[in-house]
């Protein structure tokens, strides 16, 4: 019997240990925090979007960064072998808008406690309050294929007791959210290991904006909405779905997906984010509307028409960016007014300054070099026995539950072939 050590009790790691251990292995799970899980606990608001019922291609569309290295793993443990994991496991499971998956009960505690039924069914002994400090490799070379390799023989806790193991598996997660023990101990190791780690940075994150409008309506959701981001005259980002001001500019699913798609311009420089408040009405039917309304109240004033086309917040702020006084009586708005009015609603523009940092980042842009990873075991191709998962790898995708089934993928690919 085989040992495997896994390190990180996050998504990766649990379902690499689950994976491992069914294989017949004596596996050994280290968390550095009090309990597994604690990432997962806060994923998509407590409710956990624990992966996207869609196809593979699907998927594969969905990352942003090295999409081919997961045509392996995507296929090995797809969004239906997840959905079945859980499904076995007791978790009743619902299906919403953009295919995203939750638990039927919209805790995520559920889903963690699914991952801690199999791990026990599997006889998985996890260590909690347990920080892995270094990994152990052999400086002695093995001849691998006719080439020299060194191998893994275990790893070293924070305590300083070694841990001996036949294989190790890294799934440490990567620097979003340092709050839940995410500090990049990962790049740590694979460092160590002789691998290469791309530059890190926060990816579907928050961006923050010029001036104070986005302040002034601080806690705003929009629904139906699109947005666009764009370089000068260059567009870099259109989607139809939801977003909200914030006290520093803007987030909301649209705004977490355009930070994925938008990184490297914005941090050589601002860009420009378009708003079309109104994107089901051209701008002649939307024209046609607003005279409607203004013809049924010509005697009042500008503000309590604005009121029908607008949540209450966002009044001061398209009342002023159109010029117009809101106390003007609706009768006295000349067509000039209202073209502006017609602009401002379907161009509503803000400058995009930066992103937010790791504290509010979902995943982490960045990691450990793919070109350096099996793509369909997850092992290292620097050092036998060793693997990699997770966010900890050079592997991103947008928001909807695709992150999570890299996390499972790739977690379930070293598993099983450690």
């Amino acid at each position: 019997m085989s040992t495997v050590a896994v390190t990180g009790g996050g998504a990766a790691g649990m379902m690499a240990a689950a994976a491992a251990a069914e294989n017949g292995n004596q596996v050994l799970l280290f968390e550095k925090n009090e309990k597994l899980g604690k990432k997962l606990f806060i994923t998509g608001k407590g409710r956990c979007n624990l992966t996207n019922n869609s196809s593979v291609e699907e998927h594969l569309q969905a990352v942003c960064v090295n999409r081919r290295f997961l045509y392996s793993a995507f296929y090995g443990f797809d969004s239906a072998e997840t959905i079945r994991f859980f499904e076995e496991e007791g978790l009743a499971t619902k299906t919403e808008r953009g295919q995203r998956v939750f638990p039927a009960s919209d805790h995520s505690s559920d889903v963690i406690a699914a991952l801690k039924r199999r791990l026990n069914q599997c006889g998985v002994q996890v260590f909690l309050n347990t920080e892995v400090k270094d990994l152990c490799i052999c400086d002695e070379e093995t001849v691998k294929d006719g080439k020299k390799q060194r191998c893994i023989s275990g790893l070293i806790l924070s305590s300083g007791k070694k841990i001996q193991a036949d294989a190790v598996i890294v799934a440490t997660g990567g620097l979003s959210y340092p709050s839940t023990g995410s500090t990049g101990d990962g790049y740590r190791f694979a460092k160590k290991a002789g691998h290469q780690v791309s530059d890190c940075s926060p990816s579907l994150v928050p961006i923050e904006t010029e001036g104070t409008d986005a302040q002034r309506m601080q806690g705003l959701s929009l629904r139906n909405v699109e947005a666009a981001v764009y370089d000068g005259k260059k567009e870099l980002y259109r989607e139809f779905g939801e977003m909200m001001f914030t006290h520093f500019g803007v987030t909301g699913p649209l705004i977490l997906t355009a930070s994925c798609m938008i990184q490297k311009q914005l941090k050589e420089h601002p860009l420009t984010l378009i708003i079309d408040l109104k994107p089901a009405l051209s701008e002649e039917q939307l024209d046609a509307r607003i005279l409607r309304e203004f013809e049924a109240a010509k005697n009042k004033h500008f503000k309590n028409v604005l009121a029908t086309l607008f949540p209450s917040k966002m009044i001061p702020v398209v009342a002023k960016r159109c010029g117009i006084p809101e106390e003007k009586p609706v009768h006295e708005i000349t067509r000039e007014e209202r073209k502006k009015l017609i602009a401002v609603t379907k161009h509503f523009s803000l400058t995009l300054l930066r992103l937010r940092d790791y504290n509010e980042a979902i995943i982490t842009r960045g990691g450990v070099c793919i070109k350096e990873i099996n793509p369909a075991t997850m092992e290292s191709k620097k050092v036998k026995g060793l693997y990699f998962a997770g966010e900890v790898l050079d592997v991103d995708a947008v928001t909807g539950g695709f992150n999570l089934q890299i996390a499972w993928a790739t977690g379930h690919a070293a598993g099983a072939s450690a």
